[in-house]
């Protein structure tokens, strides 16, 4: 149930900011550069990373949300299924476990992050730039899950997996799809 009584039931993340459209245009821009531009994490780990916190988090709205973009950039649902239900035995390429390994850590402990698992990363072949990334998303969706869930946001994309706006698109379409969220939401409060 939405925790702010002006949101609809099921609320979608677009019903909150169409309500609070304060600050959403500059966030989606730069949900949009650090999930979309260029990176040494491809859009799909990032999309991945996206999911996997949020599905940490059991923010079910978000984890839905970024599943459907993980797989429009080519990750195997699958795979999402196996990381989400047992990180250690999921088929995760070696390259990207210490990165999963690192943001989970950083997700739930902070504070007890050490130089050892900087260097596991760096150690699979990623450079600091690429763990900058890694750290932003995952920063990222700390905060958006909080959003989320603290207005009551609850559509569930698994009640509509076709009414997600990357289904059946492909990466090409989905190239700005958060600043062009943005720009929605900033027509909406226009009138």
């Amino acid at each position: 149930m939405p925790l702010l009584p002006s949101l609809p039931d099921p609320a979608h993340l677009q019903d909150l900011y169409a309500r609070f459209p304060e600050n959403v245009r500059p966030l989606m821009e730069y949900t949009d550069g650090l999930l979309r531009g260029e990176g040494e994490l491809s859009v799909g780990e990032r999309e991945l990373i996206a999911t996997y916190i949020s599905a940490l988090n059991a923010c079910t709205f978000c984890a839905g949300a970024h599943r459907a973009y993980a797989e429009v950039f080519g990750i195997d649902g699958a795979l999402i299924d196996a990381l989400i239900e047992d990180f250690e035995s999921a088929p995760v390429d070696e390259r990207l476990r210490p990165v999963l390994a690192y943001v989970a850590k950083l997700n739930t402990l902070p504070s007890k992050l050490v130089e050892r698992d900087a260097r596991a990363v760096y150690d699979a072949g990623w450079s600091e730039a690429a763990l900058y990334e890694a750290v932003q998303v995952c920063a990222l969706f700390n905060m958006m899950n909080r959003i989320i869930e603290g207005t009551g946001v609850n559509f569930d994309y698994a009640d509509a997996p076709d009414g997600h706006p990357a289904a059946g698109s492909s990466p090409e379409a989905q190239a700005r799809s958060y600043g062009e969220f943005g720009d929605r939401i900033a027509a909406m409060a226009k009138g």
